[in-house]
């Protein structure tokens, strides 16, 4: 590996994305890359990754490494920490083999990762899911013990000015692969028009996507000011005991305003469970997370409270993950007929009003009649 660049770091990966420029070098510090933070990396096109911890610990088959590996992107891993307290934001830097240099002087040294490495680490962390299972299903009965309320009894949420009920409700979660199953269901969203719930770093994805949010829950820390200011209902997540909510005093900052909503759980959580509280007749889920390597890959333990969240909002969820796989849009063979038709109308609206137009088919149609005629001579 020789890679050269200007060095960004943070330990928090979803902030360095924000900061990360085309042909950046990143500097993160992420134990078990998941797919979501691969995948903003990779959108920001960034030259290499240096992770200071170990990408893949064997715990659970995490997908990151692999999306960079396959993308192209190099990873130098386990450089350990101190790596944070020798390089400088901005400072350019080289990548030789496994080392780090910064102006001849060397920074760090790791391990590179190559695509045949990472599966023999998947696969040898596959046969640990049983394990891994164990210990979730064992989170899950504690959460369920702590917070049955959640899956028995109704939520009191405040009053919305968005109206939800009878309506079908999108909730957009920045997981992997959101924008190709957003992409798949364009024409549902132009004949049904849903209300748009963006979950923290979600409704970005929305704007980007040429979508407005009618509301944006979470803890307001992965949502740029943009998104914050669109006109959106704002909800912030908060805890439930009497510590303050993160991102209220962002809100406040910005002059904005916003509900304050206490939920043990994850911010998705709160959009599902508002929208099922509120009335929605449908709910679709883009980008959430659906599977046990969805919920590990988060690389939480609460992650059980969306397991559990599911099936309290029931059949009135449906998930929109991997759609694009099972289903491509192509155009009828009514629409080719129109397209069609009026590229003809059109054709024969420009000879009828332009007199250089009906020259040149009459030049085509000569020269065709000679080319015929000294075939005819021909054969």
């Amino acid at each position: 590996m020789h890679i050269h660049g200007v060095i960004r770091l943070d330990r928090k990966t979803k902030n360095l994305a924000k900061r990360l420029r085309p042909g950046d070098i990143a500097l993160i510090h992420h134990a078990d890359l998941d797919a979501t933070a691969a995948e903003m990396l990779l959108e920001r096109k960034t030259a290499a990754v240096i992770n200071a911890d170990c990408s893949i610990s064997g715990r659970y088959p995490n997908a990151g490494p692999k999306i960079l590996l396959e993308a192209g992107i190099p990873i130098l891993d386990n450089v350990g920490d101190e790596i944070f307290g020798l390089a400088r934001e901005g400072e350019k830097i080289v990548i030789e083999g496994a080392t780090v240099y910064s102006k001849g002087t060397r920074l760090a040294e790791g391990e590179e990762l190559t695509i045949e490495k990472v599966e023999r680490l998947l696969d040898a962390a596959r046969e640990n899911l049983g394990s891994e299972l164990h210990r979730f299903v064992e989170n899950t009965l504690s959460y369920v013990e702590k917070e049955k309320t959640v899956l028995i009894d109704s939520q009191r949420f405040p009053e919305l000015k968005t109206q939800i009920r009878g309506k079908h409700v999108l909730m957009l979660v920045r997981g992997p692969g959101f924008k190709e199953d957003l992409n798949s269901i364009r024409g549902y969203l132009r004949e049904v028009k849903p209300i748009l719930i963006g979950v923290d770093g979600g409704a970005d994805a929305l704007l980007d996507m040429g979508l407005k949010p009618h509301i944006i829950v979470g803890d307001m820390d992965s949502v740029s000011d943009e998104a914050l200011k669109s006109g959106a209902e704002l909800l912030v997540h908060a805890y439930t005991d009497d510590r303050p909510a993160p991102g209220l005093a962002r809100i406040q900052s910005l002059g904005l305003k916003a509900l304050v909503v206490p939920l043990t759980g994850t911010s998705e959580d709160l959009a599902m469970l508002i929208a099922y509280e509120k009335g929605a007749e449908i709910i679709i889920a883009v980008g959430s997370h659906s599977s046990l390597e969805d919920f590990l890959d988060k690389g939480r333990g609460g992650m059980s409270s969306t397991f559990l969240v599911r099936l309290r909002v029931g059949s009135r969820l449906v998930d929109a993950k991997g759609v694009n796989r099972i289903y491509r849009s192509k155009p009828r063979k009514t629409e080719i007929l129109i397209l069609l038709a009026a590229f003809v109308l059109l054709f024969l609206t420009v000879l009828a009003v332009s007199p250089a137009a009906k020259d040149m088919l009459e030049g085509l149609m000569n020269n065709l009649r000679v080319i015929l005629l000294k075939l005819r001579l021909i054969f």
